[in-house]
């Protein structure tokens, strides 16, 4: 059985009901007719950028070549590919501003401003490499338990997922969002790895998960050691072949740690 046909693996859980509502143009590969549906959908949420731009899907095909974070900054378009393989990641970045519109709001402004600042040119910088790292490939990880945030920084994969595991199960919850690895994991296989950013849900009781990320982002804590590799089939009620403890077992995945001086730096970033 292919889990990820109808939608109901645990990352796709906050685009889910967009994708059901897409339905066959999804499954037909329709993407002009999904961008157009998106697009309405952003419309109807009025959907805004940090300056207050409307944000709107477009054609990638007919926008002039520009600076992509950029052009959203200014114009609030952000240019959607409508044919290829490429739909479907442009797909998932599309949900990605329905599902957690704060957080892809505050990413293009850090982005956009790091351009302004330096010009596009040939290598990103620090933080522009961390927006794209995070837009990409993260996964958000909420919870306040520190003991299981030690662990996943230390690699120590035997606490984290085995030993701890009922704790993870009660005290974590995990958020796909880069919209480049909830494409790979339309075919999932084990060693696919996100980049966890930690997120502490006491900091904002009351804040959505949304809302509560994009705070935690800003031009002195966004940086690519703050990030933590994680590998997304062995988060607990991810992957049914995890429950055998037997699973963590492939140092080839879940690899050894960091050295001290490496977690002691991502620390210090947080």
């Amino acid at each position: 059985m292919n889990i990820t046909s109808q939608w109901q693996a645990p990352w796709f859980g906050a685009i889910r009901p967009m994708l059901d509502a897409l339905g066959e143009d999804v499954a037909a590969s329709r993407w002009l007719q999904c961008i157009e549906r998106l697009d309405r959908m952003a419309k109807a949420r009025a959907l805004r950028n940090e300056q207050g731009v409307a944000i709107s899907f477009v054609d990638a095909a007919t926008l002039a070549d520009d600076a992509y974070e950029r052009h959203i900054w200014r114009t609030g378009q952000v240019s959607t590919r409508t044919s290829g393989e490429g739909g479907w990641h442009d797909l998932f970045n599309a949900l990605a501003w329905l599902a957690y519109p704060r957080t892809k709001a505050r990413l293009n402004r850090l982005q956009a401003q790091a351009i302004e600042r330096d010009g596009v040119g040939e290598r990103r910088g620090g933080l522009r490499d961390a927006a794209t790292l995070f837009d990409e490939n993260a996964v958000i990880f909420v919870t306040a338990n520190r003991e299981l945030v030690d662990a996943l920084r230390a690699f120590d994969w035997h606490a984290l997922f085995v030993r701890r595991r009922d704790e993870f199960v009660r005290d974590v919850r995990v958020y796909a969002f880069g919209h480049a690895l909830i494409d790979k994991l339309r075919r999932p296989y084990k060693s696919i790895c996100a980049h966890a950013w930690v997120v502490d849900p006491t900091s904002a009781p009351r804040a959505d998960v949304d809302t509560l990320t994009a705070e935690t982002l800003a031009e002195g804590t966004l940086r690519v050691p703050a990030f933590a590799p994680l590998p997304v089939l062995g988060i607990p009620g991810w992957w049914p072949a995890n429950r055998d403890p037997s699973f963590y077992a492939d140092a080839q995945v879940f690899r050894p740690g960091r050295s001290e001086r490496t977690r002691r730096r991502a620390g210090a970033l947080r």
